[in-house]
């Protein structure tokens, strides 16, 4: 397998099979860890963190320092050329020339693929405000499959803040295309993106089952918001998914995935008050309940409340496990982007979707206030640009942080005959959404903006058909 010179931004950058040989490496770096103090000297990892970090931070400085490599590190971007308005674009360039390898955590959602794109280096995204956290999935994952041996067909429960949480983000796209069944519980409106919700019917061939909010969703379990089941769930209980459903939850719950509320990125507005003291918690009394008798309790850290101290001499409970895995699984991600370390893997997954990519450069721009695409210092060198990831209704999903537009109104680049009279737009939910070839497709979000690039509105836009 040849990870060098790759870049891990988001889960998807890695196949299941690379994830397991990874694992692999893993676990033999840790069976002789005295030994790996040769792979990476004379070998240089930037520590970039733009926002707080004890676990990931560390345990990143610590695996390079047992690779017997060195470490340079920015802990506040106020001490940075950042605050002086330097785009990351630029930081990634000059950083990209110091050392050989880079790990970045931002607070805007698709700055570690800016990074990735400037830096000429392999980089590792270390959280990138709510979007993803690619290497605390690996070592989400990897403690699963030590404690279960496996992942297919386990039941593991995402808990509190799944809208912010990069964390179950990451995770949750991990655990579909390993085909785990994944039960969601968020805090009062903190539910799971839609656009992640799409992902992962869309891409990874589950079914997702909703439940109102009043429905407990069958048996004595906790409330669900959903429930995602993969296609690996037995034909007969297919054809009947309420009985499935019923079956999952009588069954109990494999992993329970706990998550703080992320306070930092809610609003100051009183809903969020509601937000904070309505937030589920996870004690003792809820893991009595007979679904819970074998369930592992896991929790990227910190805590701040939703999980109480007193099931940490519980056996059940792993947090502090998947924190001290983290060593291993980074020192073997490590070396395997630099390269002084290759596994075998089987054939590369099927599972990863080639979209074309939407180039139009007029009228639509990604609408995520966090996304890095719109901040002021980095317009000048990136461009919108989006995946077409379907066209009932022409949906576009940024390449930077994932979220998605559905433009209202589309063109072509090709005017039919090359004339201004054919220079049309159309409504977007009109048949033009299929038969524009991507290469030629511009998208507006408003009739204005369409007819301030010369476009005139054709019958499609007065129908509206």
């Amino acid at each position: 397998m040849a990870l060098v010179n790759r870049s891990l931004v988001t889960i998807d950058d890695l196949s299941n099979g690379e994830i397991e040989a990874l694992f692999s490496l893993a676990d033999e770096m840790t069976d002789s860890m005295s030994e790996q103090f040769t792979l990476c000297q004379g070998k240089v990892l930037a520590s970039l963190f733009f926002e707080p970090s004890t676990r990931t931070r560390l345990s990143f400085e610590t695996a390079m320092h047992r690779l017997g490599g060195s470490v340079v590190s920015v802990a506040d971007a106020k001490a940075t050329s950042l605050a002086k308005g330097e785009s990351i674009a630029d930081m990634a360039r000059v950083v990209g020339s110091y050392a050989d390898i880079i790990v970045i955590r931002h607070p805007w959602e698709g700055a570690a693929k800016v990074v990735a794109d400037y830096a000429g280096v392999p980089v590792i995204n270390a959280g990138d405000g709510g979007h993803e956290h690619p290497t605390q999935t690996l070592c989400d994952l990897y403690t699963i499959v030590k404690e279960r041996q496996a992942i297919r067909g386990l039941r593991i429960a995402l808990w509190g803040d799944l809208k912010h949480g990069r964390t179950v983000h990451s995770l949750a796209y991990a655990l579909a295309r390993f085909g785990a069944t994944i039960l969601f519980h968020p805090g009062q409106g903190l539910e799971m993106p839609e656009h992640v919700i799409r992902k992962l019917t869309t891409e990874y061939g589950g079914e997702l089952r909703r439940f109102e909010a009043v429905d407990a969703g069958g048996g004595g379990l906790f409330p669900l918001d959903a429930i995602y089941m993969t296609p690996s769930q037995p034909h007969q209980l297919a054809m009947m998914p309420d009985v499935s459903v019923q079956v999952e939850l009588e069954m109990g719950v494999d992993a329970l995935y706990v998550t703080r509320l992320q306070q930092e990125r809610l609003s100051d507005n009183a809903d969020d008050e509601g937000v904070k003291e309505s937030y589920p918690v996870v004690d003792k009394k809820l893991l009595n309940e007979k679904e819970f008798e074998r369930t592992m309790v896991m929790h990227p850290l910190p805590r701040v409340g939703e999980l109480a101290y007193d099931l940490d001499a519980d056996p059940r409970s792993m947090y502090f496990k998947q924190a001290a895995r983290g060593v291993p699984v980074r020192m073997a991600l490590i070396a395997l982007l630099l390269g002084v370390k290759e596994v075998s893997s089987p054939e590369e997954d099927d599972w990863k979707h080639d979209y074309p990519v939407y180039c139009g450069g007029l009228g639509v721009r990604c609408r995520n206030p966090k996304c890095v695409s719109i901040q002021d210092t980095e317009v000048k060198y990136i461009k919108h640009q989006f995946q077409i990831v379907g066209n009932q209704p022409l949906t576009l999903r940024c390449i930077y942080c994932e979220h998605e537009i559905y433009p209202p109104y589309i063109a072509s680049s090709d005017w039919h005959d090359g004339t201004l009279e054919s220079k049309k737009y159309h409504s977007a939910n009109s048949h033009w959404a299929r038969d524009i070839k991507p290469e030629n497709l511009i998208a507006f979000d408003t009739r204005d903006e369409a007819e301030s690039h010369g476009f005139k509105p054709s019958h499609f836009v007065r129908n509206n058909c």
